[in-house]
């Protein structure tokens, strides 16, 4: 019997509409993101998933995405489990900033050098490999397990959560991860042996 793993960043946000850094802060999901969730609730229902357990962060973009998409299948009365190791990469000093402004305070380079490097955080805040070091620890403790046994987990969370996640299961090298992009409301599958290894990534 093999697990699946489904995967969903947020819908989009208007801190994403607004091309600001989001990282911890809390901000609502636009209608674009709300129709986003809608639509995934739907393909997912369409394809005849019925996820056993149900992950996201502790933020309210990433958990209004999960409601968006249960209420579209149908899904009621079922536990939620909320951690805060699912979280976004903390942005630190860059949080609330307009990605332009932020270039044009500490230059471009600098910038995409903590956009876009694996292992150098922005002041205060978290590079990649810092997301992953939290995110993943919980994945392997928390969720693989699961999936070992054969149960179908779906989780909500963010694009750099997420992208740990991906990188781990996948098995790239940090390059690799640097340049997959996760869009807004699209959901990522892998089926997972019991071994805890990738099977296959499934196109839903």
């Amino acid at each position: 019997m093999t697990g699946m793993l489904i995967l969903v960043r947020h819908g989009q946000s208007e801190w994403n509409l607004k091309n600001l850094f989001t990282g911890w802060r809390n901000v609502e999901l636009t209608e674009q993101g709300i129709g986003e969730a809608r639509a995934t609730g739907k393909k997912l229902a369409a394809a005849g998933i019925v996820p056993d357990l149900f992950y996201t962060s502790a933020l309210r973009r990433a958990q209004h995405t999960l409601d968006l998409i249960l209420e579209e299948m149908g899904i009621v009365n079922l536990t939620i489990t909320r951690n805060q190791a699912l979280n976004e990469r903390d942005y630190g000093d860059l949080s609330g900033l307009n990605k332009d402004d932020a270039r044009a305070k500490w230059g471009d380079e600098q910038v995409l050098i903590w956009r876009r490097s694996y292992d150098v955080p922005p002041p205060g805040g978290e590079s990649l490999k810092d997301t992953a070091d939290r995110t993943q620890p919980y994945f392997e403790a928390e969720i693989l397990p699961h999936l070992k046994a054969g149960k179908t987990v779906l989780v909500t969370a963010h694009g750099n959560s997420l992208r740990a996640l991906v990188k781990a299961i996948e098995g790239l090298t940090p390059d690799e991860i640097l340049k997959r992009e996760i869009a807004t409301g699209e959901p990522v599958a892998y089926r997972i042996g019991p071994d805890g290894a990738m099977i296959e990534k499934v196109t839903l």
